[in-house]
């Protein structure tokens, strides 16, 4: 029996380790395949559309997209190349029938192009290999396409999937050709396009059979409330139908379709019917989720459950109690946190949220640090005041054992710094697993390393590299806990014993002991940390002294101090800073790292009291 197809529909992913472009070549695609008007303006990395993922050059978010091109539509989704966000990914291989991977011509496969790829390769889906910034100095094409291949037959890769096609490009230019040589490259980019009609299957078309729609992504609009984003993966679906969800639990609810959505470029569009191989956005039911199944509610008929990738990582929200509270913010109370981070879960399906026993304190369990930290920024960005406590890693339970997170890291570093970094990892309980030093004196490492020794390793890391090493890593697998005493902060710390303004003479005093990180004139309170100490233990300081004015006059003229730049932290290096006892403050003005007891007496009696209790 001939099955039929739609020879009209293409469905692909592109995946990609961090910053390979894949957000460029969607861009170049949209635009060479006349999907604008000659006449639009569009912005670069046009399928970023929020704040972060443009000031970051990441893709957070999975998005469509779709193009039409020689009579064809093709249905691109854009995903994030971040392991943090691998609950997108591992999602979207169920809505496409071929992959278009993204690798660069320099750095070739990276740790989440092998995260990526072995979920492609779960689903069954053939690849088509982009080697794009082949116009950059020092490409190596041929063994990138080597590394793709080894890389392949490592995750299990079937026969066909070996058999990929392979098309070299520089989207940046967009431009790209079928040979690696810089020289040979057209000035197109629709060669991708071409493969894509040619290699990747047509969806099948039975229209004729009952609905069936799954949902695999949620949008939330203020208007229509949840929306429910998936494929049609059999019969057709119109605005209007009475149909049923059925949920994860197994019950079912009768809902009415009041809107449908289709993409075309980057704009969502109202439809009136979508068929089988449409990618498709549906609203109507207010408590859609992902992995749920739209029947027709004659034949209820689920589609089998989408796994989603349990949380790694957890940290405790805490509304802001510190002596500035309320300065900055103007969303600071328990009631509006909590809503906040409830309103996260109506479209974040890899966030976990549990409440305490205090009304002012919230578990928050996520992917990884940078899973966390965009939560944290987008809410500071909005008006919010959190502080948050160290990120602690998610130890469980399997068949009786104990087991923790393992990451997957690759570590690029000149030669010279080898032997440092891996005597670091080491520390912190890391195996090397592979090893090879490249033409241009760079040296690659693989290492599988307990994810809690990754937490405040990037600061060490590139002290010990000097700022020359590029770490990447990704999540490996849970592994039998190590019974040891892994990574953590091991200097102490500069407290603040006083509050008010910090003064140049105060902190050039203390430029000695440590790295500061304020500057004078900035605002500080009691049991604020100002600076890292160069010793382990912790230092009470007075940040805030002035120097006594008096009529004497010294016989050498006083010399104007210069004082050294302080250590400005970003929000995530704020967070992996953490030791225990600490709290990050966050503002939408603001970070600040503090002690979570404020007073020095009181911390030393605490500490005693601990130790009291260890012996």
């Amino acid at each position: 029996m001939t099955t039929l197809v739609r020879n009209d529909l293409r469905n692909v992913a592109i995946i990609a380790h961090v910053d390979h472009g894949k957000t460029t070549l969607v861009d170049e695609l949209l635009k060479q395949s006349g999907t604008f008007r000659t006449n639009e303006q569009v912005e670069e990395r046009a399928m970023d559309s929020n704040d972060i993922e443009r000031e970051r050059g990441i893709t957070i978010l999975a998005k469509n997209t779709a193009i039409d091109y020689k009579n064809t539509r093709i249905n691109i989704v854009d995903t994030p190349g971040h392991a943090d966000f691998g609950g997108e990914v591992e999602r979207i291989m169920r809505m496409v029938d071929g992959v278009i991977l993204v690798v660069d011509a320099r750095e070739g496969c990276m740790p989440q192009t092998r995260f990526v790829l072995k979920k492609a390769l779960e689903q069954g889906l053939q690849p088509i290999v982009v080697v794009n910034k082949i116009d950059k100095p020092m490409v190596r094409p041929l063994e990138v396409v080597d590394e793709v291949v080894d890389l392949l037959i490592d995750l299990g890769a079937d026969e066909d999937q070996l058999e990929f096609p392979v098309v070299y490009a520089s989207a940046v230019n967009g431009s790209s050709s079928f040979e690696p040589e810089l020289e040979k490259q057209e000035d197109t980019i629709t060669n991708v396009l071409d493969l894509i009609l040619e290699h990747t299957p047509a969806p099948v078309d039975n229209t004729m059979e009952p609905l069936q729609f799954q949902v695999t992504m949620l949008d939330y609009d203020n208007y229509l409330g949840r929306i429910g984003v998936g494929r049609v993966f059999r019969g057709e679906i119109k605005v209007g139908d009475s149909v049923s969800l059925s949920k994860l639990d197994g019950s079912t609810k009768n809902f009415r379709v009041t809107k449908l959505f289709g993409y075309f470029g980057l704009k969502r569009v109202e439809i009136e019917t979508a068929k089988a191989g449409d990618l498709i956005a549906i609203a109507g039911m207010e408590d859609i989720n992902v992995g749920e199944t739209v029947c027709p509610t004659s034949h209820v008929d689920p589609l089998p459950l989408l796994r989603i990738d349990e949380p790694t990582l957890q940290m405790t929200f805490i509304v802001n109690n510190s002596p500035f509270a309320g300065r900055e913010g103007d969303l600071v109370t328990s009631r509006k946190i909590e809503e906040r981070l409830e309103k996260e879960l109506e479209t974040d399906v890899s966030l976990r949220i549990e409440n305490t026993d205090s009304p002012d304190r919230w578990i928050v369990s996520g992917r990884g640090e940078l899973h966390l930290g965009i939560l944290i920024e987008n809410m500071r960005r909005e008006g919010y005041e959190i502080q948050v406590s160290k990120p602690q890693v998610i130890i469980k339970e399997e068949e009786g054992v104990k087991v923790e997170p393992f990451e997957r890291v690759v570590i690029d570093t000149p030669e010279e710094y080898t032997g440092s970094v891996m005597e670091s990892i080491g520390l912190r309980k890391g195996e090397l697993t592979n090893m090879q030093t490249m033409d241009n004196g760079q040296t690659k490492m693989e290492f599988i390393v307990p994810s809690r020794g990754l937490i405040g390793y990037r600061n060490e890391f590139l002290s010990a590299t000097r700022g020359y090493g590029i770490m990447n890593h990704t999540f490996e697998e849970y592994r039998p806990f190590i019974q040891a005493d892994i990574g953590g902060r091991r200097s102490g710390v500069m407290v603040s014993i006083e509050t008010g303004k910090a003064t140049a003479y105060a902190i050039s005093a203390l430029e000695d002991r440590g790295t500061i990180f304020i500057e004078p004139g900035i605002e500080v309170y009691e049991g604020m940390i100002i600076g890292e100490c160069n010793r382990d233990v912790d230092l009470a300081v007075n940040v805030v002294k002035a120097k006594q004015l008096t009529n004497m006059r010294a016989s050498a003229k006083d010399s104007t101090n210069v004082l050294k730049r302080p250590r400005v932290f970003s929000l995530e290096e704020s967070l992996t800073f953490l030791n225990e006892d600490e709290y990050c403050e966050i503002t939408p003005q603001s970070v600040r790292l503090r002690k979570q007891v404020l007073n020095k007496n009181e911390r030393e009696k605490q500490e005693k009291r601990r130790r009291l209790g260890k012996d």
